[in-house]
């Protein structure tokens, strides 16, 4: 087996500087590094990427990204390798057979080494026969894994481990024990930066990061080495031209590590810092292995001389070719006198350019083996001349073709116009200059800005979200089995794009329909929402009889409703001022008022929402609001929902905004010409509504606010013995059907095996029989079951994770309500689904998600009111509090407080 990778470190991009472990700095120095990526942290690994291309060989788990671009973006963006599923797998090779598959990993879920392996192995190596024919790719074992199972999966049906020379897989528990189980076996594990040192001694709790290295190297040749045996060291620079040969051993890696610094081992002078006489030392960039593990490679920045010590660049000799190129360009650059060429051909750039644009004419023209070398010499000379002068570095230029390389998607090769034409070539056009016509003039928008849609997410052919063996099935874990860190990674939401990427997005048509106004929002509505006969932007109270036509057990439903929230939000109401005397003739009182003007956001679109009105516009009215605004987005024929046109009637609203979206949240915050301003928003939608209702919030010109953030939906149900495996999937599925980035989690209270698999056959005979099975099962891929042994276990579980909806189908209940600390809503019992609490039973739907229930409320009366407080003094009450008023203006030197009392108490008889 021969391979470059004989370890990788995971890090998180959250936190590249940990508390514990080596930071960053450090981890970049073993050159190998690992990370899962999710939707919502696109920008964050695009600009880890950027940031950090030179400095690692950066390795993406990006099994849980759902579009095939996000993928093919970060491997554009210079990952040096994803870990993918096996439909990911399929899907690139699929839709690009230029893949190169020694960048692809494939991921396999840690089951395959507990279920049956050898269907399994068999199972894996028809598939990936299937997708790469007789190509190898490299594997990775996700979780905790059993190593007696592991291998035998390889070798049935006469397979040999040898097939796979690449076999990642996850160090449990991030032990030294488990991680050299994975070295003997020829395995290359990933194992967190928070699990190693630098600082042994400081530590001893964690693992010294130069075993990494020693490890590597021993393990090829046998048993370990002691720490004084020495390891050939080559040492190159960062273009990996060779500077010498050295010694190390284990001490000499951890100071190398520990430093940043090129420090070797000396059989004359021991442990040896080279350069700290000379000034002639290395700035350390990274510490690697050869192919058979026979000897380390140092790559390093040589600073002052050289790296000999006859001041050479190298104990070879001088430099040649570029590296020279580039030392003497350095050297003139620092050094060359006032009104020498070269100083004039540095400092001005109009001369330089004449003179690059002079040797590409001659290198173009040039016919001879010996003119073009000789040309194509010059042109590189003027050039790296260019690159000096503006510090660039070969360095940086090969790091940028490095990049180029692992590219992807690729230019069509098109020559730009001008140049097309001067060569006649045929054929050959600057494709960019039409695509800013994809969505129309770039005068096309109100203020002249062309809001692009975001890009439609490529969607994986043939998905397998979801299923096992063809079920669909939840993941499952034992918490008794499973490891902490792993749980509270399943347990994380599926994620959004990031908010970066979305606000980049979103500002624009806030800004376009705060001052494009109707105009703006019109020509929004039309554009992203493909109306195509809109006359205006808003329908006003009173609503026409026939826009509110709708089948009469339609209108009894929805009347049934009104009347059940409206009932338990009236009795939310306070009857009277909370009134106290702090102390005598101290009287402080706190009463409630209407906010005046509100804005509530009605999600439309695919689906019909009149939930979401009587949800949000029962209790404005019951609070008594005065100007109540509804937004939803029309159908394509301008049309809206009836069954809103309704509501908005029943709960007197005074008109209705016919859009949705971004635009709609922005016409509502800083008002139009026919759409009313209002001073708080409420109601769901998608990122792009979150996102405005964000910007517009924060925005101190439109004096606006909102209810809360609000994320996928999201349900936990908590069941025991005495629950109905029925109810348990037909709850877990209602939250499931409502998209493909909501999850749904089942904590399962002291279940046998056949009680778990009575739940799991409901859900997969429910979800089939499902009009949104597709959607379910997307969502069902990111959603789990978790096995805990006793109740307490469960709501620690649960109030971790703040779920938006809790059922709780348990026995006693309504006694274990007493243990929640963070939810949205509870439904408690088994006759109390959670879609009574969507529609009718009268508690609101508009709850926090993601997590948000820790720190907010769901929407209720008072949502829609604010509180104002009031002081009342008697002249015994100004006496009484006089003293300690007055001291603490003192003490804050605000003397104009301190007067406002003593003046009147001066007046006191």
């Amino acid at each position: 087996m021969e391979t470059h990778e004989k370890f990788v470190i995971s890090i998180d991009l959250r936190a590249l500087d940990p508390s514990a472990g080596l930071d960053f700095r450090i981890v970049s120095y073993l050159d190998r590094v690992y990370f899962s990526v999710t939707s919502a942290q696109l920008d964050a690994a695009s600009t880890f990427l950027t940031e950090h291309f030179n400095e690692c060989s950066t390795f993406i788990n990006v099994t849980a990204l759902e579009s095939l671009e996000d993928i093919i973006t970060l491997l554009d963006r210079g990952a040096q390798r994803v870990f993918v599923t096996h439909h990911q797998l399929e899907a690139l090779v699929k839709e690009r057979r230029g893949v190169d598959l020694t960048r692809i990993v494939l991921s396999l879920d840690h089951n395959i080494c507990h279920d049956n392996p050898n269907a399994r192995s068999t199972e894996v190596q028809q598939a990936l026969k299937a997708i790469v024919g007789i190509n190898r790719v490299a594997l990775h074992v996700q979780g905790d894994i059993d190593w007696d199972q592991f291998n035998p999966i390889f070798k049935h049906a006469g397979l040999d481990l040898e097939d796979y020379p690449e076999r990642f897989v996850s160090v449990s528990h991030d032990t030294w024990e488990n991680y050299l189980k994975a070295v003997k076996q020829c395995h290359i594990p990933i194992i967190s930066a928070c699990a190693l040192t630098v600082e042994p001694k400081e530590h001893e709790d964690l693992i010294p990061a130069e075993l990494l290295i020693t490890t590597a190297v021993d393990a090829r040749h046998g048993d370990a080495k002691s720490d004084d045996d020495l390891y050939p060291t080559v040492v190159v620079n960062e273009l990996g031209v060779c500077l010498g040969l050295v010694y190390s051993n284990r001490q000499s890696v951890q100071e190398s590590l520990r430093t940043g610094r090129g420090v070797y081992w000396s059989r004359k002078r021991g442990l040896w810092r080279k350069g700290d006489t000379s000034g002639d030392y290395q700035e350390l960039i990274s510490i690697g292995i050869d192919c058979d593990a026979d000897a380390l490679r140092f790559s390093v920045r040589q600073r002052g001389d050289g790296f000999c010590h006859l001041k050479t660049g190298t104990c070879f000799g001088p430099y040649t070719g570029f590296s020279r190129l580039q030392k003497t360009l350095r050297s003139r650059n620092e050094n060359a006198p006032q009104g020498s060429y070269t100083r004039r051909l540095l400092d001005d750039p109009n001369l330089l350019q004449a003179k690059i644009m002079e040797e590409a004419a001659e290198l173009c023209e040039a016919g001879s083996k010996d003119r073009i070398a000789s040309e194509a010499g010059d042109l590189f000379y003027f050039a790296f001349a260019k690159c000096v002068a503006a510090g660039v570095s070969l360095e940086d230029i090969e790091h940028n073709l490095d990049l180029k390389s692992l590219r992807i998607s690729r230019r069509k090769g098109n020559a730009k116009p001008q140049w097309a034409a001067k060569f006649d070539v045929v054929g050959s056009a600057d494709d960019n200059q039409v695509s800013v016509l994809r969505n129309g003039s770039a005068d096309s928008m109100p203020g002249h800005k062309n809001v692009e849609e975001a890009p439609p997410v490529l969607a994986l052919k043939d998905d397998s979200s979801g299923l096992q063996d063809g079920r669909i099935l939840m993941k499952r874990y034992d918490i008794g089995a499973t490891s902490h860190g792993v749980i509270q990674d399943a347990l994380k939401r599926p994620s959004q794009k990031s908010t970066d990427e979305i606000m980049k997005l979103v500002k624009p048509i806030v800004e376009d329909v705060r001052n494009g106004g109707d105009e703006a929002l019109m020509q929004f509505t039309q554009k992203f929402d493909r109306v195509t006969s809109l006359s205006a932007t808003v329908i006003n109270a009173p609503f026409s009889p026939e826009l509110m036509e709708l089948p009469a057990e339609t209108i009894a439903a929805i009347d049934t409703s009104f009347d059940n929230i409206r009932l338990f939000h009236a009795a939310q109401k306070e009857t009277k001022p909370l009134e106290v005397e702090t102390m005598p003739g101290v009287v402080c009182s706190r009463f409630s008022r209407p906010i005046e003007k509100v804005g509530l956001y009605i999600p439309g679109g695919s689906a019909v929402l009149p939930s979401t009105a009587l949800m949000l516009g029962v209790p404005a009215m019951v609070a008594g609001c005065r100007t109540i605004v509804m937004a939803s987005p029309p159908r394509s024929d301008g049309s809206l929902s009836r069954e809103i046109v309704y509501i908005a009637h029943k709960v007197g609203a005074k008109s209705i905004v016919l859009a949705g979206g971004a635009q709609a949240v922005a016409a509502m915050a800083y008002g139009t010409e026919n759409v009313t301003k209002v001073d708080k928003i409420l109601g769901p939608g998608n990122q792009f509504v979150t996102a405005a209702k964000m910007i517009v919030s924060n925005d101190t010109n439109a004096s606006v606010s909102i209810d809360m953030p609000a994320g996928p939906s999201e349900v936990l149900v908590i069941a025991d013995k005495s629950a109905d495996p029925a109810f348990v999937a037909s709850d877990l599925l209602s939250q499931a059907e409502h998209g493909p980035d909501s999850q749904v989690v089942l904590i399962a209270v002291g279940l046998a095996e056949r009680e778990l698999l009575a739940i799991e056959d409901e859900l997969d005979a429910q979800a089939n029989a499902l009009p949104r099975k597709d959607t379910v099962r997307r969502a069902i891929a990111h959603s789990l079951t978790l096995q805990v042994p006793h109740i307490r276990d469960a709501l620690t579980l649960s109030n971790g994770y703040a779920p938006e909806h809790l059922i709780l189908q348990v026995e006693n209940a309504e006694e274990v309500v007493n243990l929640v600390e963070d939810a949205g809503s509870v439904f408690i019992g088994p006759w109390t689904p959670e879609s009574v609490g969507d529609y009718s039973a009268g508690v609101n739907h508009s709850l926090p998600t993601y997590g948000y229930a820790k720190q907010y409320s769901g929407v209720s009366l008072s949502s829609f009111t604010k509180h104002i407080t009031s002081s009342k003094l008697t002249k015994q009450g100004l006496r009484n509090v006089s003293s300690a008023v007055m001291q603490l203006a003192k003490v804050e030197e605000l003397e104009a407080h301190r007067r406002a009392v003593e003046i009147r108490m001066s007046r006191m008889t």
